[in-house]
Parts: C-alpha cells; sequence; structure tokens
C-alpha cells in the first residue's frame, strides 16, 4: 500500500510540493494542477518538466487528474465528441508523465443521480480509445452520477468493459448527502473493483477537516485494506484549508492559488496523521 497527495493540494510550486512529500516519505504525487495551470492545459514542455523533476527526486506519479468528463450530460453530438477528444488528450498526457492512470467522472447529474444515463452517455466516448498502456479509473464524484458504490456498480455494468477502475473516495460519498455512511458498505459492495483511494474528511456536507477529525473511520478503513491486501495508492485530498472553508467552485474547479492557499500547512498535518495510522498497522 502505497502513499500519495494531489500535488495541488499542497501548492501550485512543483518544488515545494516534492519536497513536502519527500521529506514526509510518502511514496508519490498525484498530478493536478501545477503552476497556476489546470491538468487539462499543460502543455508537452510542462509535462516532461513535472515528470522529470518528480522521477529525478525519486518519487513516482501516481495519477492524472484531468477533469475529464466533469460536465453536463451531453445533448450533442458536439458534446459528445468534446468529451471524447477530453479523453484521448488525458490520455497523451498522461503517457508523457509516465502516470498510473487517468481519473475521469460520469457527468454532473440533475436531480437524482442517473447512473445509467450517464452510462448510456459515456459508452460511445468511451468506445475504441481505452488503451493498453493507461489505465483509466472512474471516481465516486460527489456532484456526479455515481457518489456512492451502487451507483457505480451500475455505471459500470452497463459500460461493460472490465478495464476500467474506481477511485473510491468515500468523503465524496458523504458530502453528496446520497450516502452517510459508505464505510464498511460501500468498500465491500466494491472492493475488487477499487484501484486508487482518496482520502479526505468530511464533516457532513458543511465542510472538509484535518484528517481524523471528520466523519469518516480512516484508521479501520486503512487497517482493512492494508488486511485485504490492497496494493494501490492512498492519496491525500486534503481540501481542508487552514483559516478558510473552500467554496463548492473551488471544489468542482480545484487549482490556481485560490484552491491551493492555506493548504501547504493543513496537508502536512493531515500526511503526519496518514502516516501515523499506516504506522500503527
Amino acid at each position: 500500500m502505497r502513499l500519495a497527495i494531489i500535488g495541488d493540494e499542497l501548492d501550485q510550486n512543483l518544488g515545494r510540493v516534492i519536497d513536502a512529500v519527500s521529506t514526509n516519505e510518502f511514496h508519490g504525487i498525484e498530478v493536478r494542477s501545477v503552476w497556476n495551470t489546470q491538468p487539462d492545459k499543460l502543455t508537452d514542455t510542462q509535462l516532461i518538466m513535472i515528470h522529470d523533476s518528480i522521477k529525478k527526486a525519486g518519487l513516482t506519479i501516481s495519477g492524472f487528474d484531468s477533469p475529464c468528463l466533469k460536465t453536463p450530460l451531453p445533448r450533442t453530438n458536439v458534446e459528445l465528441e468534446t468529451s471524447r477528444n477530453s479523453i484521448m488528450h488525458a490520455i497523451n498526457q498522461a503517457r508523457i508523465l509516465d502516470a498510473g492512470f487517468v481519473r475521469i467522472f460520469t457527468f454532473y447529474h440533475e436531480g437524482e443521480p442517473n447512473p445509467i444515463l450517464a452510462a448510456k452517455a459515456a459508452a460511445p466516448i468511451l468506445d475504441g480509445i481505452i488503451p493498453d498502456d493507461i489505465k483509466i479509473y472512474v471516481e465516486t464524484g460527489m456532484r456526479t452520477n455515481t457518489p456512492t458504490m451502487k451507483h457505480m456498480l451500475q455505471f459500470l455494468e452497463v459500460i461493460g468493459d472490465d478495464r476500467l477502475g474506481v477511485v473510491w473516495d468515500p468523503g465524496n460519498t458523504i458530502f453528496s448527502g446520497v450516502g452517510r455512511k459508505p464505510f464498511p458498505n460501500d468498500y465491500q459492495a466494491g472492493k475488487t473493483l477499487i484501484k486508487h483511494v482518496h482520502i479526505k474528511d468530511p464533516v457532513g456536507q458543511k465542510e472538509y477537516t484535518r484528517l481524523g477529525d471528520g466523519d469518516l473511520p480512516w484508521p479501520e478503513i486503512i487497517y482493512t485494506l492494508k488486511n485485504d491486501g490492497y496494493q494501490g495508492y492512498i492519496s491525500l485530498e486534503t481540501h481542508w484549508r487552514m483559516g478558510r472553508v473552500l467554496s463548492q467552485y473551488q471544489r468542482d474547479n480545484p487549482w490556481f492559488d485560490s484552491f491551493s492557499a492555506n493548504g501547504y500547512e493543513a496537508s502536512l498535518e493531515c500526511m503526519q496523521r496518514l502516516l501515523n495510522y499506516v504506522r500503527v498497522i
């Protein structure tokens, strides 16, 4: 079981991120925004610089968090093609990074989550573009059509492609208001599909807090993951800021200094707590 952090939760300065990750004995960095550039806008030159800097430090790039399918459901052929192109672009970016995977979503829901409708929209987008060299993982997203594992399983059943994996984010499940207790039930329902885990600690639907102070029993979850032989990354997505609370807009658009500000010290505290949880077990 390996430890990572989404870099922009710490800082937009890649050097500061690398120093923090190395000092705290984490194994990898999950790339989202860097240098005040949102992930899908990162150029090839920037991606090469990110890759080389992280690898030189002896760290891995655990995954690439482009905002693919984090949009309303497509209504036109043009919108479908735009979504398809966004995934193909993210795959090419992940190749340059030598990232472990590309994370995708399942469109924002309108009214109640509708994973079957989302899957019918996503199926032609994904058809023929899932590569062999880059994994594609689908996230349990807070405002998407798969906020819980139950929704995720319905989505994946319609897609019908066992090459897809799951980014399990139980914090998103609680914050969505749809599922209030994602552990142990959600975990048990989907554990064979979970390839990557995002760690953050919500206080209901109000805000995120320091790891260990919120609604999720993270020590128990980590203990269970280890006992079940989980070998993927557990990746800190802090979302807690000292002195301020991230807005819904910032959570939906997690990039730039406006998102990362006050995240460095908060993330260091959470990194230490996560290390302690792992060491205890």
